[in-house]
Parts: C-alpha cells; sequence; structure tokens
C-alpha cells in the first residue's frame, strides 16, 4: 500500500516530472537515470519535517528482492533531504520498480554489510565511486526490504 498523506512534489522540476512519468506510465517509461541508461526505481518516504509523502527516482540497486539506496547526492559534502527522511521514518517507505509500488523498511548499513552494498551499487552505477571521491563523507547506504 503506498504511503497515505499529503504528497509535496520535489521543488526540482526534472525530479517531479521523471516520477510522473514513471507512475503513470507503471514504469514503462521515466524509468531511467537522467544521466544516462541506468535503470532506476521511485522511493517513497515520509518527510522528516513535514510529514509530507515525497518521491525520488534513485538508481536501481537490487539483489533477491532487497534494494539498495545510495545517498550520494552527486558527490555534495551533505546529504540529500531523503536520507534524513529514511532515518526519522525508516518504516514508512514504498519502493515502485514497475507498476505497483510495494511496502518496505529501510535500515543504514555499516562495516562489511555497507562495504558488499557499496560495491553492488558502483557495479549498477559506476559514477558512485567519482561521488564518493568528490567528498569526505562516508556515503550512506541503506537496504530496504519487504515489510511482512
Amino acid at each position: 500500500m503506498p504511503l497515505d498523506g499529503e504528497y509535496e512534489p520535489s521543488p526540482l522540476e526534472k525530479v517531479r516530472n521523471q516520477v510522473a512519468l514513471y507512475e503513470r506510465t507503471g514504469g514503462r517509461e521515466g524509468n531511467t537515470s537522467n544521466t544516462g541508461p541506468f535503470p532506476v526505481v521511485v522511493l517513497s518516504t515520509r518527510g522528516s519535517r513535514t510529514g509530507k509523502v515525497r518521491k525520488n527516482p534513485l538508481v536501481r540497486v537490487e539483489r533477491d528482492g532487497v534494494y539498495a539506496v545510495v545517498a550520494s547526492h552527486g558527490g555534495a559534502d551533505e546529504h540529500p533531504t531523503w536520507y534524513y527522511n529514511l532515518k526519522a521514518h525508516p518504516g514508512q517507505v514504498t519502493v515502485q520498480d514497475g507498476p505497483e509500488p510495494w511496502d518496505g523498511v529501510a535500515r543504514e548499513l555499516v562495516g562489511a554489510e555497507r562495504a558488499l552494498w557499496w560495491e553492488r551499487a558502483v557495479a549498477a552505477f559506476p559514477r558512485y565511486a567519482d561521488h564518493q571521491r568528490r567528498t569526505d563523507r562516508e556515503i550512506p547506504v541503506f537496504v530496504v526490504e519487504r515489510r511482512d
């Protein structure tokens, strides 16, 4: 069941448009990164300050039905806003990979588990390695698993 509540579209036009296109077409369109032919999913979170539903297209990193989301923010020195949403509301997440979104629970990774998923993420989107070189912060990696 998708998150309920008021949806607040991204202030970035390209993000708003891509999410709308992805959802309108069930993922048949708007399903690749704006930086190349990399598949994306739509991550929906609950806003950490507003409580509103927020949606972001993120590069698809999946293994056995578990999805990783990488808070690279293009290598910026600050985390993307959705990072704070996951930290505040890890149990209020949906992932849409195709026509139907599903409820998930997010968990930030550390240590060897983070290293394993980071490797998978870089394999899916090699630019993540460049993003890490641009910043002094360790880029956070979360996994999102289906809620039982």
